[in-house]
C-alpha cells in the first residue's frame, strides 16, 4: 500500500482557496486540513511574529494526523511555505525553525494547486492586499516560491467551477501515477 499524497491549495488570499479545499476534500472523499492561522485569527482578533511558529507547528500537527489517517491523498487549506511567506511579508522575518520547517515540509506535496488572482478581490478583515499591484506582487511571490524550489504546480483559474474541474483533474492525474 503506497503512502496517501498531500496536495495542498495555494496561493495569495481572496483566490478561493478554502472553498475549493473544501469542495475536493469532499470530491475525493479526503481529509481536509484547514487553515489554521485562520481559525487563530479569529480567536486572537490578530496575529503577530510571536504567533508564526505555534502556527506552524499545530498546522504541521494537524497536517500529520490527517496524513496518518488518510487511504489515498489529504488536501490542505494551505501549507508551511505559506506560513513563511506571510511571516516574511508581514513582518519582514521569520523564526529558524519555522524557516527550516517549510523549506524541509514544502517537498512532501505531491502537488501544489496555485490559484491565480483572476477572480474578484472578496474583503476580509484578515486580508490585506486588495488593491490589483499588490494582488500582482503577491502571485509573483507565491509562484516564485513554487518554481524557485522546483516544487510540481498547476495553475488553477478561471471561474469557480472551471477551478474546480481543473483541480480535480490535476489531481486525478497525479493519482493515476
Amino acid at each position: 500500500m503506497s503512502l496517501p499524497l498531500r496536495i495542498a491549495v495555494y496561493g495569495p488570499e481572496s483566490t478561493g482557496k478554502t472553498e475549493l479545499a473544501t469542495k475536493l476534500a469532499a470530491h475525493f472523499d479526503a481529509p481536509l486540513v484547514a487553515e489554521y492561522a485562520r481559525e487563530r485569527w479569529d480567536q486572537q482578533g490578530v496575529l503577530t511574529l510571536e504567533d508564526m511558529l505555534p502556527v506552524a507547528r499545530e498546522q504541521w500537527r494537524r497536517e500529520d494526523e490527517a496524513f496518518n489517517q488518510a487511504d489515498r491523498l489529504i488536501i490542505c487549506d494551505t501549507d508551511a511555505l505559506t506560513t513563511r511567506l506571510w511571516s516574511d511579508l508581514l513582518y519582514g522575518t521569520c523564526p529558524d525553525e519555522l524557516r527550516r520547517g517549510a523549506e524541509k515540509r514544502c517537498m512532501d506535496y505531491a502537488l501544489y494547486l496555485l490559484l491565480d488572482i483572476d477572480v474578484p478581490f472578496t474583503p476580509d478583515p484578515q486580508r490585506c492586499f486588495p488593491n490589483p499591484a499588490d494582488r500582482e506582487k503577491a502571485m509573483g511571490v507565491w509562484r516564485g516560491a513554487l518554481e524557485r524550489r522546483g516544487l510540481p504546480y498547476v495553475l488553477i483559474h478561471g471561474d469557480w467551477l472551471q477551478r474546480e474541474q481543473r483541480a480535480v483533474g490535476a489531481i486525478n492525474r497525479v493519482l493515476a501515477h
